[in-house]
């Protein structure tokens, strides 16, 4: 299992970024792929999560209505459109394999324990 995760940056109150979350040695249909986050001084927040078996997506409180998450199953990557983005949003931002889909997903999750499943972080900074 191998995730890179990639397209953190820095942006302003209200602009956007995509990450992506590109998975190789293993095929999106088994796993549920999601995105966490941590930011300084905080517990780590399961963010948004999607799978091929229901529950298809889980999306936190303060995701819903502004980040939308996708997989291309061609491409084996998983993508996290973040908009309307805030100063509290800022934090890194990793990606996750879960052998169980989304099925335990909310917002205490602390995802999978074993370290392969994840992937590197990225930087997400929201600032004027």
């Amino acid at each position: 299992v191998q995730l890179q995760a990639s397209g953190g940056g820095e942006v302003q109150p209200g602009g956007s970024l995509r990450l992506s979350c590109a998975a190789s040695a293993f095929s999106l249909d088994h796993y549920g792929i999601g995105w966490f986050r941590q930011a300084p001084g905080k517990e780590r927040e399961a963010i948004s999560c999607i799978a091929n078996s229901n529950p298809t997506t889980y999306y936190a409180d303060s995701a819903k209505g502004r980040f939308t998450i996708s997989s291309d199953n061609a491409d084996n990557t998983v993508y996290l459109q973040m908009s309307s983005l805030k100063p509290e949003d800022t934090a890194v931002y990793y990606c996750a394999a879960d052998l169980f889909g989304c099925t335990y997903w909310k917002r205490t999750y602390r995802g999978p324990i074993d370290s392969k499943y994840w992937g590197q972080g990225t930087l997400v900074t929201v600032s004027s």
